[in-house]
């Protein structure tokens, strides 16, 4: 039941009894993070920071070794080129080093996906199952994570946060589309709507919808901005690891 690879054991429903614990925590731990961020310290725990990005890293190989082990493991969709693992990367990445550019392409393209992971998921396996404690995890600790640099860290995006997001999707667009005529995946979800529902069945038909996908992106992005961003503080916000 809990590393088994037969999802009809423990089939996951949304908006489920589980789902919706999940979503409460998820809720619940993000408003003390901003209730709480003016009393607590803000002295860099690089312990802390450094043991989160190991257990995310953990957490990723353990993925990728439970899909072999049940025979699941397919170059179509199990590399971590989905944005959720790109994010998850880019999360590590700022974990470990503090970069801001990473800081500011991973609130906005990490946030729009993780959100949507959260409230809408993609997954075949219920509590108590290891894929389920994976994906939420996985999700969950990118919002977090931002968010924790962001109130805790001082760390601001700015308008021009959005256009280096963009540019960055734009980027790898191409590559991931290519992968996926090559290998027959649906990695980004650019070659079909994932099963299930989604907030994708909001924005067209295929090919239409990957548009509707890059007008929504920019729109969120600028919503983050306006909700989140220290307005008229364009400099870098650089903390020592020293403090």
């Amino acid at each position: 039941m809990w590393f088994g690879g037969d999802a009809s054991r423990i089939p996951f429903t949304m908006f489920t009894e589980n789902h919706w614990i999940v979503i409460s925590v998820f809720l619940f731990v993000l408003l003390a993070m901003y209730l709480l961020r003016n009393k607590l310290s803000t002295r860099v725990n690089r312990r802390f920071e450094i043991g989160i990005a190991l257990s995310l890293i953990l957490f990723e190989i353990a993925f990728q070794l439970w899909i072999i082990i049940t025979g699941k493991w397919d170059v179509s969709f199990a590399l971590p080129l989905d944005l959720s693992s790109i994010s998850v990367m880019l999360v590590i990445i700022l974990l470990l080093t503090h970069h801001h550019s990473v800081f500011e392409i991973v609130f906005l393209v990490g946030i729009a996906g993780a959100l949507q992971a959260v409230f809408t998921p993609v997954l075949s396996f219920d509590f108590p199952h290891f894929r389920f404690f994976h994906f939420f995890y996985s999700h969950i600790l990118v919002i977090w994570t931002v968010f924790y640099f962001r109130w805790y860290k001082g760390f601001n995006i700015s308008l021009f946060s959005i256009a280096k997001a963009m540019v960055f999707l734009n980027v790898l667009f191409p590559f991931i589309y290519a992968l996926n005529i090559i290998v027959g995946g649906n990695y980004w979800f650019l070659m079909r709507k994932p099963t299930g529902g989604s907030l994708l069945d909001f924005l067209g038909t295929h090919p239409w919808y990957i548009l509707g996908m890059e007008v929504t992106a920019i729109l969120f992005f600028f919503l983050l901005w306006l909700v989140f961003a220290e307005k008229g503080k364009f400099v870098k916000h650089e903390k020592s690891f020293k403090e």
